[in-house]
């Protein structure tokens, strides 16, 4: 068997203020896949999580998710999707039990027991367990426990809940922050703090052939090969340029007890990312003679401030050849040439809890929270963003109680 692995697709996602639909770079990346499914002819196509970038998506970017299910359906293709922390559970999984019967499944909100979808090749059965987004609030009072209080706990307790059969082949496709002996992973900036939320060990999932992650934008292995981040299909920050070339990754199943054999199938983005890095007169003569085009660029002065006047020099060059010059800062003054619209769409592109970090810091002569702060700060962040999922008219009590423990916990008690 066959499926590709796909996650963060972050459909409606702009980066300083340019809109990677409107601009062409998202549809245009959903054509080149579904050229990539015509040639590879996958049995399913695996989604995790993250398929819009906000909770309320834009009528445009459900419009191009409708587009690109409503392709796989008719080329027979099986689909499955979770939803990630950036999406609204209940709104990805409207119309759900009417695309399940078109081979279209969607679990977006976190039930006691996980769908569970069967496929079938020449060795058998392969279920896919689809694990929605999930924090320790929510686990505890789907599973009615209250000792549930960290992300480990929480995705273990949920998986035990749940009638597996490990004689058979299982996958599980889920988005968690997941670690390997409490190891990081050097993330891009548009994952920022919010992709700290939760570890996971990678050892929570053993037992299932393969672990289809989604939440960070780098593609790589867990703990073991088979516990793999897709990454995002697209770079959504000029930190994710220093990340290997993007594409869904090609997981072929063979019968129980083989390893699955994982490709990465790249595709090429519509506009690459360029961060150029250097002395002005350095980058002026090497930018005049190159004739690259369609870029979105990031420019970082290392030996003057970054005044309007060579900003619009920049920018007018860089549009002469297609391009769009995104950002354009100095290592002598870092926001001595945004502007304030710019910072303005700056900030609704970012989470909250970055928003704090950059007020933290202008208040208190550039100092940051401490790591309990930062921990608690992630933390409400999260329940925050989640709120909905709890449900019922004492959810605002709820996430309140919930914040005053995980800070007694902490040792905030005050």
């Amino acid at each position: 068997m066959q499926f590709l692995h796909l996650a963060d697709l972050h459909f409606g996602k702009s980066i300083h203020g340019v809109s990677l639909l409107e601009n062409g770079d998202q549809p245009i990346w959903t054509e080149r896949f579904l050229e990539l499914v015509r040639e590879v002819q996958p049995d399913a196509v695996v989604i995790a999580g993250d398929i819009y970038d906000r909770s309320a998506p834009s009528g445009e970017a459900v419009a191009l998710l409708d587009s690109v299910i409503t392709a796989l359906a008719e080329l027979g293709t099986a689909v499955l999707i979770i939803a990630g922390n950036h999406d609204s559970g209940q709104r990805l999984s409207f119309g759900g039990s009417l695309l399940a019967k078109q081979n279209i499944h969607i679990a977006g909100v976190l039930s006691p027991k996980l769908p569970c979808v069967t496929l079938y090749d020449e060795y058998g059965p392969v279920h896919f367990w689809l694990m929605p987004y999930v924090f320790p609030a929510l686990v505890a009072q789907k599973l009615e426990d209250d000792s549930i209080h960290d992300y480990d706990t929480a995705v273990r307790r949920l998986l035990s809940h749940q009638d597996i059969d490990f004689s058979q082949r299982n996958v599980l496709v889920a988005h968690q922050n997941v670690t390997s002996g409490g190891k990081e992973t050097e993330r891009g900036g548009s994952e920022s703090m919010v992709g700290g939320v939760g570890q996971v060990d990678y050892t929570a999932f053993d037992g299932f052939e393969y672990a289809a992650l989604g939440h960070i934008h780098a593609a790589y292995p867990v703990g073991r090969k088979t516990v793999r981040y897709a990454g995002s299909p697209l770079c959504y920050h000029f930190d994710e340029t220093k990340q290997p070339a993007k594409g869904p990754v090609l997981v072929t199943l063979g019968e129980k007890r083989t390893e699955p054999v994982t490709e990465i199938k790249t595709i090429a983005p519509l506009h690459p990312m360029r961060e150029i890095r250097g002395a002005y007169e350095e980058i002026r003569e090497a930018e005049l003679r190159n004739t690259t085009r369609g870029e979105y660029i990031r420019i970082v002065l290392t030996d003057r401030k970054a005044t309007p006047e060579i900003r619009a020099f920049f920018q007018e060059l860089f549009e002469s050849r297609g391009s769009v010059l995104m950002e354009f800062v100095s290592e002598y003054s870092p926001f001595g040439a945004v502007s304030a619209a710019q910072t303005a769409r700056s900030a609704e592109e970012r989470a909250v809890e970055d928003l704090f970090m950059d007020f933290y810091a202008q208040r208190c002569d550039g100092a940051a929270p401490d790591s309990r702060e930062q921990e608690l700060l992630r933390f409400a962040g999260e329940q925050l963003r989640h709120a909905e999922q709890l449900g019922g008219e004492d959810a605002p009590e709820k996430l309140a109680a919930a914040l005053r423990d995980f800070a007694l916990e902490q040792g905030d008690a005050e």
